[in-house]
């Protein structure tokens, strides 16, 4: 048996922190399409079921869209099990309101559900506040190959109840085979016993940059309870923080030169955030404004941060005396940060040479 293990798929996201409403609404639909194409790959490469392990969306007012295409994407690929568990972000979902349900989308509750599939067990649960009780309940027969669905964090050991964790430790020993699971969007694999590993397939398409790295889902490859997994990195885009050391930089261009070699191997495609790192000169003539619009139009977003600092030898302006060196002074003297401080002689350095200050 082939199986399809996503999760956090988040539709109809806001996405407007970093975009624009327009093209907020194209990366919504990117995701949409990424969803679609996900299951166009598994009617591909013999996909017999695909497991959604939470937040199939981002919101209770889910679109005419998504609703429709979502549907008709299920129903029109009647070869494929679609096994749904609800997330944090799916309380109110949209299947809730449907008369009846398509034949291939089973649905979990906060009861232990199983479906089997010759040899193959799928089993889970909505969590309820990690009521310790559901670690109890859960029976699995070990002569099985056992998966089983949750949607929360982990946590090796829990002192109070904390909504939407799970409990490793209750998951020992149980006979799981695989513990598919969502709710952190970076894919993790590790191992939950002696018989079986748990996994994070991640999400299908990051939306902000707290979401950077691959994105994709997951295949299990069972073959007489033997299981092999691959993560396949299937999103359109991908989210990236770079830095680029300006070190020695002493001009713009220069600068602009130190952004392109760490660029280099970033699809343009792509959302990216670039920090500018190092140290610079005090003289040395940085235009943050000016590489944002450089570099802005060549991804998909892009953004520049200066974070470097200023080489100051605080000595050397011990006795300077001048209006630069009495101002200098002012500012290493209080108790501001080190960031501030260099931030305010930048910018009132600036302001002495009269340039103007935007």
């Amino acid at each position: 048996m082939r199986i399809i293990h996503c999760a956090d798929i988040h539709l109809d996201s806001k996405m407007e922190a970093n975009l624009s409403k327009e093209k907020a609404r194209e990366r919504n639909n990117e995701i949409l399409i990424t969803f679609r194409n996900m299951v166009e790959y598994a009617n591909l490469n013999q996909i017999d079921a695909i497991i959604i392990a939470g937040d199939l969306f981002d919101t209770k007012n889910v679109s005419a869209l998504t609703k429709n295409m979502l549907r008709d994407i299920i129903v029109s690929n009647n070869n494929i099990e679609f096994l749904y568990l609800k997330g944090n972000h799916d309380k109110a979902s949209f299947f809730d309101d449907c008369e009846y349900l398509p034949d291939n989308l089973k649905m979990f509750n906060e009861e232990w559900t199983y479906y089997n599939y010759g040899d193959v067990c799928i089993g889970g649960i909505l969590l309820n506040n990690n009521d310790r009780m559901i670690y109890n309940e859960l029976t699995l027969n070990e002569n099985m190959f056992n998966i089983v669905v949750m949607h929360g964090q982990t946590l090796k050991y829990i002192n109070d109840d904390i909504t939407d964790t799970i409990n490793i430790p209750e998951l020992k020993n149980k006979n799981i085979d695989y513990l598919a699971l969502g709710h952190i969007h970076s894919y993790i694999e590790e191992r939950l016993d002696d018989r079986g590993i748990y996994c994070y397939s991640g999400c299908l398409e990051g939306r902000g940059f707290d979401e950077c790295g691959p994105k994709g889902f997951v295949v299990l490859d069972i073959d007489n309870h033997k299981l092999n997994t691959t993560f396949v990195k299937f999103s359109k885009r991908d989210l990236s923080i770079i830095e680029a050391d300006i070190t020695n930089c002493t001009t713009t261009m220069e600068a602009e030169g130190a952004i392109e070699r760490a660029i280099e191997n970033i699809s343009k495609d792509d959302l990216v955030k670039i920090y500018l790192t190092g140290e610079v000169s005090i003289d040395a003539e940085i235009d943050t404004d000016f590489l944002n619009d450089r570099f802005g139009n060549i991804f998909y977003y892009a953004k520049i941060y200066n974070k470097s600092t200023l080489a100051i030898n605080y000595k050397d302006y011990m006795n300077d005396i001048s209006l630069k060196g009495e101002f200098i002074r002012m500012v290493l003297n209080s108790e501001l940060s080190k960031d501030e401080k260099d931030q305010i002689i930048l910018h009132g350095l600036k302001a002495l040479t009269g340039e103007e200050l935007v």
